[in-house]
C-alpha cells in the first residue's frame, strides 16, 4: 500500500496540531512522534513474535506479561495498588485515556517502561527519553491523531515513507553544521556507489539514517524480479520500489542483520535513525551514539557490537561541514596536521574506514566511498587541506566528483557541494567530473517544488559508462 494524500494530511494535521498547541520545534516533534509509533507498533510486534517463536518451537516471553511497580501511585486503579500487570502498557489499552490521566501514565509509567525495555538491547535508543507533549489536551488529540493511522495496516515502505514525511519538516541545521540531506540526491549518489547484497554499509553520520534507508531499497530492487517491483510516488518524482522477491532467505537474513551500520553525535538524531529503520523492517540495525572524531573502539568492544573488523565495503555520509571539534579532543586516528574542521577530520576518518584491497597496488577489492563534501576540501589552501589531498589521491582510487547545484541544501544551507567517490587502495589515474545545474526541484529557499530539469539521472549513467569517456 503506497503513502497516500489522506495519510499525507493526517501527519500534517498533528504537525499543525503540535505547532498550534505550543510545539513549535520540528526535530523535537518528529522525536516525540517517533516514541508515540513505537509504542504503537510494539504490540503488533511483540505479537509476530511470539507467533514465530511458537512455529519454530522456540522460547519466547512477551513484554506484556508480569507485572511492573508503579512509578506514580496517582496512576493506580484502586486504592493502595503498588503494581500493574504489563498488560496495561499496551497501546490499545492505555490510548483511549485523556487529559491529565493520560499525560500521568504515559510521562510516569510508559516511557520509563519502554526505556527499560530499549534499556534490554544492545543499544538503547530510548536512553534520556522523555515526554515533552505534556499539555493535556495536545497529547490526547496527537494520541487519538495516531492511533487513527492505523500503522499496523501499513506495509513497511508505507511506514517509512511516512515517517520520513514528518522528517522533511526539520528545517534548520544542527548545531554542528549537520543537517538532513535530499532524499533524491541520496538516491543518485547510491546509485552510483551501487551496494551489493553481502556488502556492509557505514554512515558514521547517519543523521536520520537516509542513506542507509536508500542503500537497502537499492539492494532490494536490484534484487526484485518484474512482479515484485512497482512504482511509486514520492516528493513529486515516481520511482521504483522492489520487494527484494529474488533474495534466499539467507541472503533477506543477511541484509536485516548483518550489512547496515552506523552512528551519531546527537541522542535525538539516534532515535529518529532507530525508528526510520524500525519502520522499515530493520529493527536490528545499531544506530551508535558516538562521535568518531573523538572516541575509538577497539577490536574487543567491536566484536562485542557485532561490527566488522576489517573496515566496510561501503561507507556513505554527509559528515557536518561547518563544525569545529576541541583539539584536544581529536583522537590521534582522524588528526591532519592541526585542523580542528570536521568536514577534513571526517574525511580522513572515512578513508580509513574502507575495507582494505585485496591488491594494495592496484586496489582491487578495496571498500569504496562516496560522501559529499564543501567545495573547499578541493580547493582550500590549508597544509590540512592540501595533506588530505595527498592521501587522498596517492592512497586512493579518486573515481569521480559530482559537482551539486547551488542552493541544494536549501532551506539549511547555502553552501556550494560536490559529492566525491573514491575507492580505497591504488592511486588515482583518472578523475571523472561531473557539473549538475538542475536536480529535478526548483532551486529557490524551500528547494521542494519538483521540476522537469533534472541532470542527475543522465550523469549517474554516465558514470557507470566512465570506461567509454575516461
Amino acid at each position: 500500500m503506497p503513502l497516500t494524500p489522506d495519510m499525507r494530511r493526517d501527519v500534517e494535521q498533528i504537525r499543525n496540531y503540535l505547532f498550534g498547541g505550543g510545539y513549535p520545534d520540528p526535530v523535537s516533534n518528529a522525536e516525540q512522534l517517533s516514541f508515540l509509533f513505537f509504542f504503537y507498533l510494539v504490540e503488533g510486534i511483540d505479537a509476530e513474535n511470539q507467533a514465530r517463536a511458537k512455529v519454530l518451537k522456540q522460547p519466547y516471553d512477551s513484554l506484556f506479561v508480569g507485572t511492573r511497580t508503579l512509578r506514580n501511585l496517582q496512576n493506580a486503579t484502586t486504592p493502595g495498588q503498588t503494581t500493574v500487570p504489563c498488560e496495561r502498557f499496551r497501546w490499545s489499552v492505555w490510548a483511549n485515556l485523556s487529559g491529565e490521566p493520560l499525560v500521568r501514565w504515559v510521562r510516569d509509567e510508559v516511557f520509563p517502561f519502554f526505556a527499560d525495555v530499549a534499556g534490554e538491547s544492545a543499544v538503547n535508543f530510548m536512553h534520556g527519553a522523555r515526554l515533552v507533549i505534556d499539555e493535556p489536551t495536545v497529547l490526547t488529540q496527537v494520541v487519538t491523531l495516531v492511533d487513527g493511522l492505523r500503522l499496523d495496516r501499513a506495509d513497511a515502505d508505507t511506514k517509512g515513507d511516512l515517517f520520513e514525511h514528518v522528517l522533511k519538516q526539520i528545517k534548520q541545521a544542527g548545531e554542528l553544521g549537520q543537517f538532513r540531506t535530499p532524499r533524491h540526491v541520496i538516491r543518485a549518489i547510491v546509485e552510483i556507489i551501487d551496494p551489493k547484497i553481502g556488502e556492509t554499509v557505514y554512515d558514521p553520520a547517519a543523521g536520520t539514517a537516509g542513506f542507509l534507508v536508500a542503500a537497502y531499497n537499492h539492494i532490494r530492487l536490484a534484487n526484485s524480479s518484474p512482479g515484485g517491483t512497482q512504482s511509486v510516488e514520492l516528493d513529486g518524482k515516481t520511482l521504483a520500489r522492489g520487494l527484494g522477491d529474488k533474495l534466499s532467505a539467507a541472503q533477506t537474513s543477511v541484509l536485516h542483520n548483518q550489512t547496515f551500520f552506523g552512528n551519531d553525535v546527537d541522542p535525538k538524531m539516534v532515535r529518529l535513525a532507530t525508528m526510520n529503520l524500525t519502520l522499515r523492517g530493520l529493527p536490528n540495525v545499531r544506530i551508535l551514539l558516538r562521535n568518531v572524531l573523538t572516541t575509538t573502539l577497539d577490536g574487543e568492544r567491536k566484536a562485542e557490537l557485532g561490527l566488522p573488523e576489517g573496515g566496510y565495503h561501503v561507507v556513505l555520509a554527509n559528515p557536518p561541514f561547518s563544525g569545529r571539534v576541541d583539539r584536544d579532543r581529536i583522537v590521534d586516528d582522524v588528526k591532519v596536521g592541526t585542523t580542528t574542521a570536521t568536514e577534513l577530520l571526517f574525511l580522513k576518518y572515512m578513508m580509513d574506514s574502507l575495507q582494505n584491497p585485496t591488491n594494495p597496488r592496484t586496489g582491487a577489492g578495496g571498500g569504496r566511498c562516496g560522501v559529499i563534501v564543501p567545495e573547499g576540501v578541493f580547493f582550500g589552501s590549508t597544509g590540512a587541506h592540501k595533506e588530505l589531498r595527498r592521501q587522498l589521491m596517492e592512497n586512493n582510487r579518486v573515481e569521480a566528483v559530482l559537482s551539486l547545484p547551488g542552493g541544494v541544501f536549501q532551506p539549511y544551507s547555502g553552501v556550494k557541494t560536490s559529492v566525491l567517490f573514491f575507492r580505497k587502495g591504488g592511486s588515482t589515474q583518472h578523475v571523472m567530473f561531473l557539473h549538475a545545474d538542475a536536480d529535478g526541484y526548483k532551486l529557490d529557499a524551500n528547494h521542494d517544488q519538483p521540476i522537469e530539469r533534472d541532470d542527475l539521472p543522465g550523469l549517474v549513467a554516465a558514470y557507470r559508462d566512465r570506461a567509454v569517456h575516461l
